[in-house]
């Protein structure tokens, strides 16, 4: 009677084995996923470019996921087809750059050449006045993507002796350049004045305050340049890379955001998340990249 009752080892090993192999595969897609270097050596140079360029993406939110970096693009080009093809752009030009002027091959891999070059074809594409698919904005967003990469070569030696990262420096000077250098008639001045529809500073109610703080917080932890709901996208994203570093984002922005409430900023910034995606960027920065979690 005994022996009837008793399970199989063989079926509690086999049910052990499935969840573990499930477990396995699932984080074979988490974290940096360096598993991918070696088998991509023996592959076509094109599909190691794709990668390199897909861990550039992923760079934007602080992390460093081929499959990250896929999920944001797919939602910049759900959000903006032609912010996709800037951000693209900008991404491929400033990659194939630190290729050809021999940068540090394991920075290439990692895709640090590539983000900065992304972030300033996509800054310049929401600043720009010209509106979407004004195709001449390709010249100098490819002209600022190459030039991100000789800053970043350039001002690399100089912060090491002071232990610092280069990080996002060599954005700033191309973006400062690309807004002010066209005169005021010209396409592709900037519009860097007040959101069209909005009056001034709006008051913001409780009401309204209390049912989109939420969202506010979302959109703040959407850290790409989007013009429409991707709320859940690029926080995803970061979730895919680190849960720890997908918790930190949440709360900067919930700080950001109860923030701009309380100095009543302007409620077109606020609900957008413009309040929130800097304190979702530095927390991230302070709490799971830069120091180590205690």
């Amino acid at each position: 009677m005994w022996m009837d009752t008793k399970a199989t080892p063989e079926d509690d090993g086999g049910g052990r084995d499935k969840r573990t192999g499930f477990v396995h595969k699932l984080k074979l897609c988490t974290g940096d996923m360096l598993h991918l270097d070696s088998p991509l050596q023996d592959r076509w140079w094109v599909v190691q470019l794709l990668v390199w360029n897909l861990r550039g993406v992923a760079r934007v939110i602080l992390a460093n996921n081929p499959l990250s970096g896929a999920l944001i693009l797919a939602a910049l080009c759900w959000a903006s087809p032609w912010s996709c093809v800037l951000g693209s752009v900008g991404l491929l030009c400033s990659t194939l750059t630190a290729v050809v002027t021999g940068q540090d091959r394991s920075e290439v891999r990692g895709g640090l050449h590539g983000f900065n070059g992304m972030l300033v074809s996509l800054l310049m594409g929401v600043f720009s006045s010209a509106g979407d698919w004004y195709w001449p904005l390709l010249v100098p967003a490819v002209l600022c993507s190459a030039t991100c990469v000789l800053l970043f070569s350039a001002l690399a030696p100089l912060l090491d002796r002071w232990d610092l990262p280069v990080a996002v420096f060599p954005l700033t000077s191309p973006s400062s350049c690309s807004c002010c250098a066209p005169g005021p008639s010209t396409p592709t001045s900037p519009t860097l004045g007040r959101p069209a529809g909005s009056s001034g500073r709006e008051r913001h109610t409780a009401g309204r305050a209390a049912g989109s703080s939420g969202h506010s917080c979302g959109r703040g932890a959407d850290l790409c340049l989007c013009r429409s709901g991707t709320v859940s996208a690029h926080p995803g994203a970061v979730l895919l890379y680190s849960p720890l570093l997908a918790v930190h984002a949440l709360l900067g922005s919930a700080v950001g955001t109860v923030a701009g409430l309380s100095m009543d900023v302007r409620s077109s910034s606020l609900y957008s998340g413009l309040s929130g995606f800097n304190g979702a960027l530095g927390c991230m920065a302070v709490g799971g990249l830069f120091f180590t979690f205690s």
